[in-house]
């Protein structure tokens, strides 16, 4: 366990390049060519989209290691993944998992399950099939990702621009979710272990404070549809920088939800400075929705 010797810790000293990550992924999709949407590729099959998704866990699958409690990760696959398809205006339908693992285990794998479980009845979607792989000399412990599939009538998908004058709407989230945990991680072990008892919620460790899996927000596809929504941000890894995916404006966030107390903790822990913290974490709100000025109020109710 390291001493916390007061130095400011950033992601990218944690080991996360934020810049770095956003340029290897602009050479990926200059050489493979670049779909269309932006949280969901479509594919136009006539008179709609089919819409995919695909993401993972990341680095929260070592917190859930450290506590042999992998109950809930599997919440987040299909969490990270599912509301990117709602941020784009379209409905999830069906998921696919994928579990790399060092070498098989029965329970992690029981426990994996039960969460993919719960989030597809969560997130009323079909789990339709997955894949398993035991690859000792690539994976240490274990990798979970998925892929997500959606439909949307061709007039239901979100424009994805906000106009300046839009009203922003946010949505809370349940906590840190699935991203920035490589700083997280590092804060919180620089005086403690994940095992430590948690001095805040109602949570028994620190580890459990940061499992607190990943909120769906499938329920807000048609209120925001009703409500003709422009575009909508799903808050990840970038923190509030997700705003910029709904068009290069100035925006104004001056009545936000307070940050969960783990944010706090993380803060003080790692001594991060207020910009890092909203430039990695979500920060309390998970999903952020433009609108017209008139219909923010119903919609957010």
């Amino acid at each position: 366990m390291a001493d916390n010797d007061g130095e400011e810790l950033t992601y990218a000293d944690a080991g996360v390049d934020i810049d770095a990550s956003e340029a290897a992924t602009a050479a990926l999709i200059g050489m493979v060519g670049e779909g269309d949407g932006d949280y969901a590729g479509l594919l136009d099959i006539g008179d709609r989209y089919l819409a995919l998704a695909t993401d993972g866990v990341g680095t929260k699958l070592l917190v859930a290691e450290a506590l042999a409690d992998y109950s809930t990760v599997g919440i987040d696959c299909i969490a990270m993944n599912v509301n990117d398809l709602v941020a784009a205006g379209v409905r999830p339908v069906a998921f696919v998992d994928y579990l790399a693992v060092e070498e098989p285990d029965e329970t992690f794998a029981e426990q994996v399950g039960k969460g993919l479980a719960a989030a597809a009845d969560r997130a009323d979607i079909e789990l339709v099939g997955g894949e398993t792989a035991v690859m000792p000399e690539v994976v240490r412990g274990l990798d979970l990702a998925g892929t997500c599939a959606g439909l949307a009538a061709k007039d239901a998908v979100f424009d994805g621009t906000a106009e300046p004058g839009d009203a922003l709407v946010g949505w809370r989230s349940s906590g840190i979710h699935s991203n920035g945990l490589t700083l997280a991680r590092e804060a919180v072990t620089r005086d403690h272990d994940y095992t430590d008892p948690c001095p805040f919620g109602e949570y028994d460790t620190l580890g459990e404070a940061l499992l607190e899996p990943t909120r769906i927000y499938t329920d807000l596809l048609d209120p925001m549809r009703d409500h003709d929504v422009r575009g909508a941000a799903h808050v990840t890894g970038g923190g509030w920088g997700n705003l910029e995916r709904l068009g290069v404006n100035r925006y104004v966030v001056d009545d936000p939800f307070e940050p969960q107390p783990v944010f706090e903790f993380v803060q003080a822990a790692g001594n991060v400075s207020d910009a890092e913290m909203h430039r990695t974490f979500n920060m309390g709100t998970g999903f952020v929705a433009a609108v017209a000025p008139d219909a923010a109020e119903s919609l957010a109710a």
